[in-house]
């Protein structure tokens, strides 16, 4: 088994701290370390570190080699431009292929968390198995706890195989509320973990079948992809494959698990103050009459008055001020302020 841990993704729900110069998962949001650290600590507890790899995008190559020292040339995959997860993961594919080696690929985000790796390590090994089945996809899902709007979803039918896994029949993606609230009380539905356990030859099975045109541009290059791999299109392993797939096996999970993929995840990670506020940051914090708030900063000094259920950030690449309820809307109106700024 390899590791593949997916660091070219350019988050921008944890603006301001997380910018596209240094995404979220460069940033330090769960403990001391980055969240690209502690994944890569993570599984090299447990395998040899020859077995982890890091794919991500060139304009990341610095960042990844300030962070993870010790993690040599060729175990960094890079990526010419951003094309997302669909481009990526058939570039991971044809990188193992071209050198001839089949092993079954664990491909996962570098900014999840979870505090149960042993559980994690258990779930790999099972799913290791059924991927070794020809043109076997396994996924791990992931109990659902609570109705989140932020989070894929999995539909499985009712079918399981002789090892306990249950054959994916659908994927929802991030759905509102009152349709959240209806999943979780459905015992065939799980998160999509986003961690996905094939072969190599599996990845280009697929990529043929459904995305003939990136599999025959990326096996053209004669393993030079400079030039073909801006021409690829921008899609998520989702729509390139998963949704188009024959069949997919779910493991079911239960171990704690988390995206990190807002601010407000922060409560589910870090132990809030006798007032329910979370801060972080180097600064000092002064407050006053304030309540279930989530307060970053990096100036010297800071004072938040009477206030609750908010989220602000203050950094050298701007402010954050939003109520929690409106978290969901920080990467629309991100992307509204970059094109107002490109106006001016």
């Amino acid at each position: 088994m390899k590791i593949v841990i997916l660091a070219g993704g350019a988050g921008t729900r944890f603006w301001p701290r997380s910018v596209r110069t240094r995404p979220k998962q460069f940033l330090s949001l769960t403990s001391h370390e980055t969240m690209l650290q502690q994944t890569y600590r993570r599984y090299t507890q447990w395998l040899p570190e020859a077995s982890v790899y890091v794919v991500t995008a060139r304009s990341y190559k610095a960042l990844v080699e300030a962070q993870l020292p010790e993690l040599p040339d060729d175990r960094l995959l890079l990526e010419p431009e951003q094309r997302d997860t669909g481009p990526c993961i058939a570039l991971t594919a044809y990188h193992f292929l071209s050198r001839e080696d089949d092993e079954v690929l664990v491909t996962m985000p570098s900014d999840h968390y979870t505090d149960e790796p042993e559980e994690l390590v258990m779930a790999l090994r099972k799913a290791e198995k059924a991927a070794e089945r020809n043109h076997a996809i396994v996924t791990l899902g992931v109990v659902p706890t609570r109705p989140e709007t932020g989070y894929g979803y999995i539909r499985t039918s009712e079918v399981r195989t002789e090892d306990g896994l249950l054959e994916a029949s659908s994927f929802i993606e991030k759905p509102p509320l009152e349709v959240a609230e209806k999943l979780v009380r459905d015992p065939g539905i799980f998160w999509n973990s986003g961690i996905f356990v094939w072969k190599p030859s599996t990845i280009a099975h697929y990529m043929k079948l459904h995305q003939p045109f990136i599999w025959s541009l990326l096996s053209s290059g004669d393993g030079n992809t400079e030039s073909v791999y801006p021409m690829l299109p921008k899609i998520s392993v989702d729509y390139a494959i998963l949704e188009k797939a024959d069949l997919i096996l779910t493991l079911p999970v239960k171990f704690k698990w988390d995206d990190v993929g807002i601010w407000t995840s922060l409560e589910r990670i870090q132990k809030a103050d006798a007032e329910g506020n979370i801060l972080n940051g180097r600064g000092y914090v002064h407050l006053e009459s304030t309540n279930n708030s989530i307060i970053y900063t990096d100036h010297p000094k800071t004072m938040v008055i009477g206030v609750s259920d908010l989220i602000v950030v203050s950094t050298d690449d701007g402010l954050l001020v939003c109520h929690k309820s409106e978290e969901q809307r920080i990467k629309s109106a991100l992307k509204a302020l970059e094109q107002q700024e490109g106006g001016t």
